[in-house]
């Protein structure tokens, strides 16, 4: 359930490392919970994460643009 803390998605698959020394993931992630629930979004993810996780997203409107 969508409310203050986030929306939960997991982790699908990961894209590519990015930003200056490697620190953020790209990843494809599907959304739980909410208006959204099923859709599978790009976003930049920070320190240790892999494939399955569950993460919480407080925006879910967003999208990352795809590295090339």
């Amino acid at each position: 359930m969508a409310d203050d803390i986030g929306t939960p998605a997991e982790i699908v698959e990961l894209v590519k490392k990015t930003g200056v020394h490697g620190e953020v993931t790209q990843i494809l992630c599907k959304i739980l919970d909410g208006p959204e629930k099923g859709r599978i979004k790009r976003r930049n993810a920070r320190g240790s994460i892999q494939k399955g996780d569950i993460i919480m997203l407080l925006d879910t409107e967003r999208e990352a643009k795809e590295i090339r």
